[in-house]
């Protein structure tokens, strides 16, 4: 059975900073490319950051240099840093693992990220 578990997200003040988790189990985690996406109400989900196989790395143009995502084969883990927070980031923020040429795609649940002015 896949699982896909986010993990991380709360309430924090303009300016600071939180970690994502997102854990996958029952798949083989390093064949997977590995994307961050979030989506406030009313709105599309739109890609946050996206860490392939290979571990190439894109970023929405909103992120400005201001989150980081890694990933850690080992440990099914992948990891989005977000520092310099904005109350427009606000948003539930979802995990989608991905598996290049194949129809396998798997998401979380999603966790809320807040963030207050």
């Amino acid at each position: 059975q896949v699982r896909v578990v986010e993990s991380g997200g709360g309430t924090v003040q303009s300016g600071g900073s939180l970690r994502l988790s997102c854990t996958a189990s029952g798949i083989p985690f390093s064949q997977y490319a590995m994307i961050w996406y979030r989506q406030t109400p009313g709105n599309e989900r739109e890609l946050v950051a996206s860490i392939s196989i290979g571990s190439n790395i894109r970023y929405g143009g909103f992120v400005e240099g201001r989150f980081t995502i890694s990933r850690d084969n080992t440990k099914s883990t992948m990891y989005l840093q977000m520092d310099s927070l904005k109350p427009e980031d606000t948003a539930v923020y979802y995990c989608n693992a991905n598996r290049p040429f194949t129809d396998q795609s798997y998401w979380g649940q999603g966790t809320q990220v807040t963030v207050s002015s």
